[in-house]
């Protein structure tokens, strides 16, 4: 058997799935309706965390991190100092492009993970060849 496919989450998938207002929502509503293996990284809780808390309230950001606790298959990977500087490597990389460290970190993450897959409505997460879901719907 092979193994299973992992796509990365952004966090601007997990915003449209979260907020009925995103012009995505729709879209992100029926993928997560029926995911596959998921996998984001606690700088995408942190940057969703901190965008509901300053567009909304508090109440609205904690129920954004309840979303990413209950949220399955979701496997939520830990930001480290190797995956840090991978993503300041690849910042230097495409300096001409206005990536987030963020966004750096996931390109990093996916290259490491071998992810092929990204939900973002940010086209920068397509920059090293990921297939976005914006492009397949």
């Amino acid at each position: 058997m092979g193994k299973r496919t992992e796509t990365y989450v952004d966090t601007s998938a997990l915003i449209a799935f979260a907020d009925r207002s995103d012009s995505y929502h729709v879209l992100f509503r029926r993928l997560f309706s029926d995911p596959p293996d998921l996998v984001t990284s606690t700088l995408v809780t942190a940057e969703g965390h901190g965008w509901f808390l300053k567009r909304y309230d508090r109440g609205r950001a904690l129920q954004f991190l309840s979303l990413i606790e209950d949220l399955k298959p979701l496997r939520l990977l830990a930001v480290g100092p190797d995956e840090h500087a991978g993503g300041v490597r690849l910042l230097r990389k495409f300096s001409d492009q206005d990536l987030s460290l963020t966004d750096a970190v996931g390109l990093h993450l996916m290259k490491v993970h071998e992810i092929s897959k990204c939900w973002s409505t940010d086209r920068h997460l397509g920059l090293t060849g990921a297939s976005l879901a914006i492009d397949e719907s």
